[in-house]
């Protein structure tokens, strides 16, 4: 159990540090994300929100206390990346930019099914 607890953490860290960071540029309107929008179509305040979700979202899942709102950080991300592959899909970007978003998809995935290993764990302990 101490294992895989170490390796829940470092994994959730990295990822969160991720987003973390992904949030701050959006919020901070960094210029590839403008770039990136406006080569999706979508509006720039865009940017803004999906910060503040990204930075929201880090927070919620290195918080232990309220597991509905984790699940929910955990889909929001789920949904975001999964949009980026369809937004990029569907103006026609090529296979090279739209692997990231998939990565990136995978990377959370490894925390989630992490934690989800030692909630059962706990369970039946």
């Amino acid at each position: 159990m101490k294992k895989l607890s170490t390796w829940y953490w470092i994994a959730t860290i990295i990822f969160a540090l991720m987003m973390l960071m992904d949030g701050f540029g959006g919020i901070t309107q960094q210029e590839a994300g403008k770039e990136v929008l406006k080569h999706l179509g979508y509006p720039m305040y865009l940017l803004i929100i999906v910060g503040i979700a990204k930075l929201l979202g880090a927070l919620a899942i290195l918080q232990q206390k309220f597991v509905a709102i984790k699940e929910w950080a955990f889909a929001g991300f789920t949904i975001n990346f999964i949009g980026a592959f369809a937004s990029r899909a569907f103006v026609g970007d090529g296979v090279a930019l739209l692997i990231p978003p998939l990565v990136a998809l995978v990377i959370m995935f490894i925390p989630y099914i992490l934690w989800k290993k030692i909630q059962a764990n706990v369970k039946n302990s």
